[in-house]
């Protein structure tokens, strides 16, 4: 992942050769440490499983946290539900969540940040933007389950390698996310790829809000 350092400035006095240098400054380790995090900024969602914390890079993929901003602060997000559980093995898949077709709640679709440009990946716990091609992510999201890197974007595959564009990561509440994804899933419901993957009984996001 990228990280931004930012060197330490040394003063040195105009002194005789014969003046002792002041010691240099010294960074207390938890200091330099945050000085070094790209910046990020927190988001509850209330399920009706409990409570999932998210934290978005704000810095890393400023355009699509931007966007699910708008969606937090304009409380377009409350009362939308977690609607599919992908399954790829025990405890491996994702679920997505958002508006779906409410075309009035829909913002305009943003610009797509591959992992490639944003250093993040489809670590366990990503949250990553749901899209058809390049360029049409608007309020769906999912989140990883495990290891999904497969999703990343990848300049040496053929087509549409630009993959999904992660901006942020679970940090409280993955045993949330799992139970959403053991959810009973409907064999009859969904079309194409999506078919037996959608929740029978989906769970609803209650409210979405900034953390203090």
């Amino acid at each position: 992942m990228l990280r931004r350092f930012v060197p330490l400035a040394l003063l040195y006095l105009a002194v005789s050769p014969a003046a002792a240098q002041p010691p240099a400054a010294q960074v207390p380790p938890a200091v330099a440490a945050d000085a070094a995090k790209p910046a990020t900024v927190r988001v509850i969602f209330q399920t009706g499983e409990g409570a999932i914390v998210l934290e978005l890079e704000k810095e890393r993929a400023p355009i699509t946290t931007a966007n699910f901003l708008r969606y937090v602060d304009q409380k377009r997000f409350d009362g939308i539900s977690f609607y599919r559980a992908m399954k790829l093995g025990d405890g491996f898949g994702l679920i997505q969540a958002g508006i779906r077709a409410d075309m009035k709640k829909l913002l305009p679709p943003i610009k797509h940040e591959p992992t490639t440009q944003t250093g993040l990946s489809h670590v366990d716990g990503a949250i990553s933007m749901a899209r058809d091609a390049p360029g049409t992510a608007r309020a769906d999201f999912f989140i990883s389950v495990g290891n999904l890197s497969s999703l990343d974007a990848d300049p040496s595959k053929p087509g549409d390698n630009q993959g999904f564009a992660v901006f942020g990561r679970v940090v409280e509440g993955m045993d949330v996310v799992r139970r959403i994804m053991d959810a009973p899933t409907s064999e009859a419901a969904g079309e194409g790829l999506m078919k037996g993957q959608m929740i029978a009984a989906p769970v609803k996001v209650v409210a979405a809000r900034r953390q203090p």
